[in-house]
């Protein structure tokens, strides 16, 4: 496996531990639908997290959620309406970014709730 799909397994393997660590219930992790995929699909609150983990190894070129681009968010949002369609889910839905940042054995996480709203 290439060394970039190494550091994005532990960046997400990060997130999943941090997220559960805030109370929230992990439903699905890399949950496809066609060439679409949701990073983690998680429950809080009685609310449907739909979270996207960007990992990177250093923060010089800009932060890694900057790298969560409109066509990005048009890809989760499609994937997260099949994925409520199939799942019959009538729960209210936020998008949210996990950022993680791994260098020189420290670990920087920014969790950024409500990342971004699907638009009409």
């Amino acid at each position: 496996m290439a060394e970039h799909n190494d550091l994005g397994k532990q960046g997400e393997e990060i997130a999943q531990k941090h997220l559960a660590d805030k109370g929230y219930k992990i439903l699905h992790c890399n949950w496809r639908f066609g060439s679409d995929e949701i990073d983690i699909i998680a429950l809080k609150d009685n609310m449907l997290i739909i979270a996207e983990v960007k990992t990177r190894q250093t923060n010089f070129f800009g932060e890694p959620e900057e790298a969560v681009t409109k066509t990005k968010q048009k890809f989760l949002i499609r994937a997260t309406e099949a994925y409520i369609q199939q799942k019959n889910i009538d729960l209210e839905t936020r998008f949210d970014i996990v950022s993680v940042v791994i260098a020189n054995g420290q670990v920087m996480i920014n969790h950024i709730e409500e990342a971004f709203y699907p638009t009409l």
